[in-house]
């Protein structure tokens, strides 16, 4: 059986040839392809060490189950999807609501291993029937819309708990991401959340020195007078031992809530199947859902420990489009280093250590980028919101999942925010385009001349379906 773990020297092994591409089942010589795994790892550093710290979860078993997710996806496709799985931050705000719910880490975990169970099943049902399901079901006026109010749903997390702990260092890690995001190039654009971050350490640090403690409220909430850089974990961590571990503990009222994040992570493994194959100029579109199949089984196995979810990361594409880099070769020596990241509980209390301030910052541009995926999918799926087909069911759940509103059915069961918005977006948009007029399913019609006239007419259909 080929695992895809074999492969072949590219050239001379040093570097692609000029307009070459060192392949998926290609390598460089191995000191060189050790020091791409290393970078594939500095790139995910950012989103997978925040990502955990945000969900209340341990780190080093974010960065172990992270490796292990990886190695699961890489036999799983054969080594035709050059991938890291790094943890997912689609399910900050699934967190963030349960908790406010009264749920515990054990609750998280079991609601997003519920999650992990449905991936798995789309996955299988992409593979028997194509990735025309995907699209018949999950429009990129529904994608786009659920992806959007997850993301600013995530807004309050910010504004309450993170920047009130710091203001200043929270506007300074902001301004300071902001600017290495859009005026650094190529890899070192790709790790600006990363750079964020030692740059938020740092200030913290300067301050603490120069203009001593801080009187805000701290992690917990309650005002005190406190450093911002609290490094007594650090010193009493040791070296080398294993994480954290826990059971999962399941509650409806939880995995309602977190279920609608299928859809992102359906859209964000498709997104990366589709970018991969453009890149390397193969056909990946049969693979699609063996890496649903494939991100569903590494998020089970990895929160029925007490780890986070996983999806492909964005971030290592990067890496790859500026290295020219495909090999997964790299992934897997990345994976390696991430195994052994997760068995050093120092390294997991330096992370645990971020300042409430440095995510302030952070997460106002993270949490906002999130959002804003949502209206890149409707611009990639030429989405007229002219149409009232498209914009209605949109408009109402947006709202409803970024305001949080909440649908009392019973005294024990309710649904609220993510859940309740999503549910309005799938629901209403199917049940509209079965009771609409022809027109608006083939046409795109103005709804006020006065304000939609100055756009030309988009090219494809007013659905955003892709179908007529």
């Amino acid at each position: 059986m080929d695992l895809g773990v074999r492969w072949k020297l590219h050239g001379d092994g040093k570097s692609p040839a000029p307009g070459a591409v060192v392949r998926p089942d290609e390598r460089l010589t191995w000191p060189r392809t050790v020091g791409l795994g290393a970078q594939h790892v500095v790139a995910m550093f950012g989103a997978s060490f925040v990502a955990p710290v945000l969900m209340g979860l341990d780190p080093n078993l974010a960065i172990m189950m992270s490796g292990v997710a990886t190695v699961i996806f890489l036999l799983a496709t054969r080594g035709r999807v050059p991938s890291y799985l790094g943890c997912s931050l689609s399910f900050v705000g699934v967190a963030a609501v349960i908790r406010a719910d009264g749920g515990s880490s054990a609750t998280v975990t079991g609601a997003i291993l519920v999650v992990g169970v449905v991936l798995f099943l789309v996955g299988l049902a992409v593979q028997r029937f194509g990735a025309r399901i995907i699209h018949a079901a999950m429009p990129p006026i529904v994608t786009g819309a659920v992806v959007m109010l997850i993301g600013f749903n995530l807004a309050p997390v910010t504004a309450t708990t993170y920047w009130p702990q710091d203001q200043w260092t929270a506007l300074l890690v902001m301004l300071f991401t902001g600017l290495a995001v859009v005026c650094l190039r190529g890899f070192w654009s790709r790790i600006a959340i990363f750079l964020g971050l030692v740059f938020g350490y740092l200030i913290s640090w300067i301050f603490d020195l120069t203009l001593g403690k801080i009187h805000s409220a701290d992690a917990s909430g309650k005002v005190t007078d406190h450093w911002r850089l609290d490094l007594s974990g650090v010193s009493k961590a040791d070296w080398i031992g294993l994480p954290t571990f826990h059971g999962p503990t399941f509650q409806w009222s939880a995995i309602l809530v977190a279920l609608p994040v299928v859809i992102a992570l359906v859209a964000e493994n498709a997104g990366h199947v589709k970018a991969v194959g453009e890149m390397t100029g193969e056909s990946l579109d049969d693979k699609l859902g063996t890496a649903i199949s494939a991100d569903g089984v590494a998020s089970v196995l990895s929160t029925a420990v007490g780890g986070p979810p996983n999806t492909t990361y964005s971030e290592n594409i990067g890496v790859m489009a500026a290295t020219r880099v495909y090999s997964t070769a790299a992934y897997w020596a990345a994976a390696c280093f991430a195994l052994l990241f997760g068995v050093c509980p120092k390294f997991g209390a330096v992370v645990a250590a971020i300042p409430g301030g440095v995510l302030g910052g952070i997460t106002v541009i993270l949490y906002g980028m999130i959002g804003l995926l949502g209206a890149q999918i409707w611009l990639h799926g030429k989405v007229d919101l002219r149409n009232p087909l498209n914009l209605v069911p949109a408009a109402a759940g947006i709202i409803i999942g970024v305001g949080n509103v909440t649908m009392k059915f019973t005294d024990t069961f309710s649904l609220s925010g993510i859940a309740l918005g999503t549910l309005v977006v799938i629901t209403g948009y199917h049940a509209l385009r079965a009771f609409a007029p022809a027109h608006l399913k083939t046409q795109q019609p103005l709804l006020d001349e006065g304000t939609s006239s100055y756009d030309k007419p988009a090219e494809g259909p007013s659905d955003g379906s892709g179908k007529p």
